[in-house]
């Protein structure tokens, strides 16, 4: 099929880089495996069937094209990317006591939550075992990096997540950990195993961080305004996992006493009844909290295609533009 016919963006991507995402989809299931324990394959096999985009890989095989990459690894640090991120699903769904995941029940709902941690912890292990074959130091000091980045901003939303003196700077921080690290390691490593000069490997990493900036802001928006079978979440999620999101910072910050103390009920002592999803959808629409979340996205959307403009013309970068624009039409 011509690609060009296809409508979304991640589509004609997968349909550009259907060999090699063939070839990084074999890649994993060979490493996924474990003579040993054949639980690992099981939970992991769990969460890979259940399908997702795969955009974190196709960004790495798409980065590494447009530099001109013809060799074997750019298939290697695809794996990489899609295990690390595998991995961080695993250990999420723990901490934050998920039930679904993509339409599916968690692998922690469906075996325990040593299974999730423990098998999370094995496919890390196999990224850095992938990432080491490339023999790019480079690669590893980004790879390695973007871990431990992910980690931080984990860690750092556990402590800021129920706190509202969080406000949108830290959530900045949080969401440039937790998220767009990896997508701007997944597109910084495509040119760097290229031999791209810095000025298209920063081009690639500005894209890749602002896209997942917006990415992860209208994720959050769409736990507010999405449609669960769309999203493979509960509409209210994140309000009953008391995660204070930007949408919530928005409104917090023009609260009134009676709201700040509605917020603070529910968010922070985590005293919720039926009706207060409800009430915080009032209070989100009454301050325009929505709406503005909607402009942040968009404006990172529009980061990312700036950053287009330093990477060499290629068919697969006009692609990559009209992701970042497809990423807030998720919002419609």
């Amino acid at each position: 099929m011509d690609a060009s016919t296809i409508a979304k963006p991640h589509d004609r991507l997968a349909d550009w880089l259907a060999d090699d995402m063939g070839a990084v989809n074999t890649l994993i299931q060979t490493r996924m495996a474990s003579e040993h324990a054949p639980r690992i394959p099981e939970v992991t096999r769990h969460l890979v069937d259940a399908g997702g985009k795969r955009l974190r890989p196709m960004l790495t095989l798409a980065a590494a094209h447009m530099c001109g990459y013809e060799g074997p690894y750019h298939v290697h640090l695809a794996a990489t990317v899609e295990f690390i991120h595998t991995a961080t699903l695993l250990h999420d769904d723990v901490v934050d006591e998920s039930a679904q995941r993509r339409g599916r029940p968690t692998a922690n709902l469906l075996w325990d939550n040593k299974s999730s941690v423990l098998v999370g912890d094995y496919l890390f292990s196999r990224s850095f075992q992938l990432m080491t074959e490339t023999g790019n130091m480079d690669v590893l000091r980004i790879l390695s990096d973007a871990s431990a980045t992910i980690a931080e901003g984990e860690v750092l939303q556990m402590t800021a997540a129920q706190d509202l003196a969080t406000d949108e700077s830290v959530y900045l921080q949080v969401v440039r950990g937790k998220t767009a690290a990896l997508f701007s390691a997944a597109t910084e490593v495509g040119g760097v195993i290229a031999g791209a000069d810095k000025t298209t490997v920063q081009a690639l990493f500005d894209y890749g961080d602002a896209l997942g900036v917006a990415f992860q802001i209208v994720d959050d928006l769409l736990d507010y305004q999405g449609q669960s079978s769309a999203t493979g979440k509960n509409v209210g999620d994140d309000f009953r996992e008391r995660k204070l999101t930007l949408p919530v910072i928005k409104a917090v910050a023009k609260a009134d006493a009676e709201e700040r103390a509605f917020w603070s009920r529910t968010i922070e002592k985590g005293h919720q009844e039926e009706s207060d999803l409800d009430h915080a959808l009032n209070l989100l629409h009454r301050h325009g909290a929505l709406e503005a979340t909607q402009h942040n996205a968009i404006a990172w959307a529009d980061k990312a295609k700036a950053a287009m403009s330093d990477v060499p013309a290629h068919p697969l970068r006009d692609m990559l533009i009209d992701l970042a624009d497809y990423v807030v039409e998720r919002i419609n």
